[in-house]
């Protein structure tokens, strides 16, 4: 499961998951909706794309490709390779349409994503580390840094990037 930020204000403007499903139904063949705005569909090499909108209002997406000799073979065949390339279009144009955001900036959300979780790791082990070498450590800051790692690990642990400020926060406490 893929998980892609959206521009702000564009989850009202289309029209929460009902408006994700007949987006969806422009790109993709084969598309149903349950009452929750959930969709699947496929086309050509994507065997199946299903997706909602999550509690965060992020777009959260599930692909099953082609693959191996299934996928040999289509592209071997005649007109295959034109199916397999306007399947990636489709799916690229999709994305770009219902985030806001191109590939390009796609990637830069998800790079930006990946070092907030790796600073909180980060100051998840120092902490541990400082607390375990630390002699003059009261019960009290003990407890408020135990509880400040397990808050930030829970949100890791749920796939959401702890702010920047929790884990400065967690870093002053020594």
């Amino acid at each position: 499961m893929e998980r892609f930020a959206l521009k702000r204000g564009l989850l009202k403007k289309m029209g929460g998951s009902a408006g994700l499903a007949k987006i969806a139904a422009g790109y993709f063949e084969n598309v149903n909706a349950d009452a929750d705005g959930k969709f699947t569909g496929s086309f050509g090499i994507l065997l199946t794309v299903s997706g909602h909108f999550d509690e965060e209002g992020k777009l959260a997406v599930d692909v099953t490709q082609m693959k191996g000799a299934e996928l040999g073979d289509l592209l071997d065949s005649d007109g295959g390779r034109e199916i397999a390339m306007e399947s990636r279009k489709r799916w690229s144009t999709f994305l770009d349409e219902v985030t806001g955001y191109n590939a390009k900036q796609r990637s830069d959300k998800a790079k930006e994503n990946a070092k907030r979780f790796s600073k909180a790791k980060g100051a998840i082990k120092i902490a541990l580390k400082t607390m375990q070498l630390s002699k003059t450590l009261t019960p009290e800051k003990e407890a408020t840094v135990n509880s400040m790692i397990a808050e930030m690990q829970q949100m890791i642990d749920e796939g959401t990037p702890p702010s920047e400020g929790k884990v400065k926060k967690l870093n002053d406490m020594f």
